[in-house]
C-alpha cells in the first residue's frame, strides 16, 4: 500500500472515465447557486424572509429525497444513467426559477424538485468512482471527488458575485446550464460498468432487502450517527462561527478571511494528507480526524479572548475533516454491489438531513449555551468519532466475508 499510495502514483492510476467523472463534479459545482444565494436572491426581489426561507427548506427536504432516489435508481439503472436523467432533469427546473419567483406555490414545487433530482446524482457519482478506480486507491480517490466539490464550492461565489453584477437571474440561468453540459457529458463520456454477474447479484435484492439488511446492521448505524452528529458539529463552522465573532465584536472580514483559509488548506493539502491517512487503520483515521476536530471546536470557546483562537481553531476543524473524511465518505462504497448504491444514498440523506437541522440547531444552541455553547460542539463531535470507530472498524473483514454487511 504504502509504495502505491502517493498523490501522483494515484493520479497515474485513475481512469480517462474518473478524470471525465471529477470534471463533470467540478463543472456542476461551479455553477450550484440555488442552495447558496435563493436566500438572498429572493430578498433582493422583495419578497419576506419567511418565503426565502420556505424555498430554502423545500430545497433542503429535496435534497434528503433526492440522494435516496438516486441511490435507488443507480441500482436499477445504473450510475451513468442516472446521472444523465438527474441533470437534464436539473437543467430545466433550475433555470425556470427566475420565471416562477412571483409565484410562491409554484416557486416552492419547482425548488424542491430541483433539489430532489440535482442530488440525485451523488450515490450515482459515488458509486462510478468505486466501481472504476482500483481497490487500492478508493480512499484517495474519494479525496479527490471531496476536492472536486471544495473547489467548486470555492470558486462559484466568486462567479455568482460577477453574475450579480449584471443581473441577478443569470445565477439560475447558468446553474442550468452547468447542469444541461455535466448530463451530456455525462452520456457522452461516462462508461456503463456494470459486470454480468454484478447484475445478476445486484437483481434478486430488491430495495426492501437491501433496506433491511441496512436496519439490521449495527456497525453502519453507529456509522450514519457519527455522519449525523459530525456534519451538525461542523455546520456551526458556518452557523454559529459568525455569530461567535460578530458578539465578539471582531471585524467580519475576520470570518471572510476564516473561509478563505479553510477552503485553500483544505484544497492545497487534503490529497497528500490522505497519503498518510491510508498507511493507518480506518478507524484510527476516522478517530485521530475527529479528536482534531474537536479540538479545533474547543478553540473556539477563546476566541473572546483573541482572533487568534479563531484562525487557529478553523485550521485544526478543517485538518480533522481532512483526516476523517476520505475515509468516512469512502466507507459506504465497501458494500457489494447489490447494496452499495443504497448504502451510499442512504448516507448523503443523513448528511442533507444534518445539513439542513444544523444551522437551526446551532442559532438555538449558540443563544441558549453562552460560553459553553463550543464545548458542547466539541464533545458532540468526539462522541461522532467514537460511534464512526465503531462503525468503520473491520469494515473490510465483514464485507468479504460471504458479502457479509
Amino acid at each position: 500500500m504504502s509504495e502505491n499510495a502517493g498523490v501522483f502514483a494515484t493520479l497515474r492510476a485513475t481512469p480517462t472515465p474518473v478524470r471525465y467523472l471529477l470534471g463533470g463534479v467540478l463543472v456542476n459545482q461551479l455553477g450550484a447557486f440555488v442552495q447558496t444565494f435563493i436566500l438572498l436572491y429572493l430578498t433582493f426581489r422583495g419578497d419576506s424572509v419567511g418565503i426565502a426561507g420556505l424555498c430554502l427548506a423545500a430545497y433542503s427536504v429535496g435534497s434528503i429525497f433526492g440522494t435516496l432516489a438516486g441511490g435507488e435508481l443507480t441500482h436499477r439503472l445504473g450510475p451513468r444513467t442516472t446521472i444523465t436523467l438527474s441533470m437534464l432533469a436539473s437543467a430545466p427546473l433550475v433555470a425556470s426559477i427566475p420565471l416562477v419567483a412571483k409565484t410562491p406555490v409554484v416557486l416552492f414545487l419547482v425548488v424542491g424538485l430541483a433539489g430532489l433530482v440535482t442530488q440525485a446524482y451523488r450515490p450515482a457519482a459515488a458509486v462510478l468512482l468505486s466501481d472504476l478506480m482500483p481497490e487500492e486507491h478508493q480512499v484517495m480517490a474519494f479525496s479527490m471527488m471531496r476536492i472536486a466539490l471544495n473547489t467548486g464550492a470555492a470558486l462559484a461565489p466568486l462567479i455568482a458575485a460577477g453574475l450579480i453584477l449584471v443581473d441577478w437571474d443569470l445565477l439560475f440561468y447558468v446553474d442550468g446550464v452547468t447542469a444541461l453540459l455535466y448530463g451530456l457529458l455525462a452520456y457522452l463520456l461516462l462508461p456503463r460498468v456494470t459486470a454480468p454477474e454484478e447484475q445478476e447479484e445486484k437483481s434478486v435484492v430488491d430495495s426492501r432487502a437491501a433496506y433491511s439488511r441496512m436496519a439490521r446492521d449495527s456497525k453502519y448505524l453507529a456509522y450514519l450517527a457519527a455522519v449525523f452528529l459530525g456534519t451538525i458539529a461542523y455546520a456551526q463552522s458556518v452557523t454559529a462561527l459568525p455569530l461567535e465573532i460578530v458578539a465578539d465584536k471582531y471585524p467580519t472580514s475576520l470570518y471572510s478571511a476564516v473561509l478563505t483559509i479553510s477552503s485553500v488548506v483544505l484544497i492545497t493539502c487534503e490529497l497528500k494528507i490522505t497519503t498518510y491517512i491510508v498507511k493507518i487503520p480506518a478507524h484510527v483515521a476516522v478517530l485521530a480526524g475527529h479528536l482534531v476536530n474537536s479540538l479545533g471546536f474547543a478553540l473556539y470557546a477563546l476566541a473572546v479572548h483573541s482572533g487568534t483562537f479563531v484562525v487557529l481553531g478553523a485550521v485544526f476543524a478543517v485538518s480533522g475533516l481532512m483526516i476523517a473524511g476520505p475515509t468516512m465518505f469512502a466507507h459506504p462504497a465497501k458494500f457489494p454491489a447489490a447494496y452499495k448504491s443504497r448504502y451510499i444514498g442512504t448516507m448523503q440523506a443523513v448528511v442533507g438531513l444534518a445539513s439542513a437541522i444544523g444551522p437551526l440547531f446551532g442559532v438555538f444552541a449558540f443563544t441558549s449555551l453562552g460560553g459553553a455553547f463550543w464545548i458542547v460542539i466539541a464533545l458532540v463531535n468526539g462522541v461522532a468519532g467514537l460511534l464512526a470507530v465503531y462503525g468503520v472498524r473491520q469494515a473490510r473483514e465483514r464485507v468479504a466475508v460471504g458479502g457479509a454487511v
